[in-house]
């Protein structure tokens, strides 16, 4: 057979391309997908994100530039622009110097609640999340019911049944009683034993215990490695819930030196048709009040995003 003749006979017993092979091999993306790509979507899509920013930077947009005014100059000025005397350093000073210097403290109780609380919660939804996600025990599944139904029951809802006992126990008007129920996150728990599912293969668990590793080492050293982006993301979910918390405070404290900033500012709020210049005062503390939170999210991001991506590409 002449070598034109095989050439021939190879390229009749070659299956036809289809539409969408030859739209991959037309621009060089052989086995991409088009879903997504179509400028509608991509409009939409931008669009319903753009709205959505809008809607959480405006508010803080707002907070920025009053912060910036004096009293005066807060109500006879518009709320999205500079008044004529820029004094945000003067209305720093101002917040720090309030009461007797109390902002401080708030910041510091705050800090204390969000902080110790949101650590410990997040240890305990992990290692309960673990739990239940990787052990087979007798009331398993009554035990994530309870759970889940913790995650319908709003936190303002046991505000109220939480102060009587803990009246009843004379914890009241303590940091205990902001702090004890910090440290439960229902959420968290879901969420941990929602990854620990999908994360933390058994397999790797029955080796380490064919190496002679204890159920709290396995725990430790070889499933919390593996749960970062849960860890990370319980961690500011409860840190940021604790820091705005504002109904269990209110109703568990009477101290003004045990407020946090929220309870704070809500103080200072209420003084504001007596005392005006405390309009200034609210807004700049606010402004105040967020720092923190940027600050966590900013560098806590890296680990979530690392650990989300983790994994998504395999050699």
């Amino acid at each position: 057979m002449s070598t034109t003749d095989a050439t021939e006979t190879t390229t009749a017993r070659r299956k036809p391309l289809g539409n969408a092979a030859k739209a991959a091999l037309g621009d060089g993306r052989a086995g991409s997908r088009d879903a997504g790509r179509k400028p509608t979507t991509t409009i939409i899509v931008t669009a319903i994100l753009a709205i959505v920013a809008l809607y959480f930077l405006v508010p803080v947009y707002w907070v920025v530039i009053n912060a910036t005014k004096s009293t005066e100059d807060l109500f006879a000025t518009s709320g999205f622009w500079f008044g004529e005397n820029f004094q945000l350093w003067e209305n720093i000073r101002a917040v720090f110097d309030a009461n007797g210097g109390i902002f401080p403290r708030w910041g510091l109780n705050s800090l204390l609640y969000s902080g110790v609380g949101s650590v410990l919660a997040t240890y305990f939804s992990v290692a309960a999340g673990y739990a239940l996600a990787k052990y087979r025990f007798r009331g398993r599944k009554l035990v994530y019911g309870m759970v889940l139904g913790g995650v319908l029951v709003p936190g303002t809802a046991v505000a109220l049944p939480l102060f009587f006992l803990f009246s009843s126990i004379g914890i009241t008007n303590t940091v205990w009683a902001v702090l004890i129920p910090s440290l439960v996150s229902p959420f968290g728990l879901f969420l941990a034993s929602i990854y620990a599912n999908a994360a933390v293969p058994d397999e790797l668990l029955e080796a380490g215990r064919i190496d002679g590793v204890g159920e709290l080492g396995l725990f430790h050293r070889i499933a919390l490695p593996q749960l970062t982006p849960a860890i990370v993301t319980v961690l500011l979910f409860q840190f940021v819930a604790i820091w705005n918390n504002y109904m269990l405070p209110l109703v568990m404290l009477a101290d003004e030196k045990l407020y946090p900033i929220t309870l704070g500012l809500d103080n200072w709020r209420a003084q504001t048709d007596r005392l005006p210049e405390f309009y200034q005062l609210t807004t700049t503390g606010a402004l105040l009040s967020v720092i923190p939170l940027a600050i966590l999210i900013l560098v806590l991001q890296r680990f979530w995003r690392g650990g989300l991506t983790e994994g998504s590409v395999k050699g």
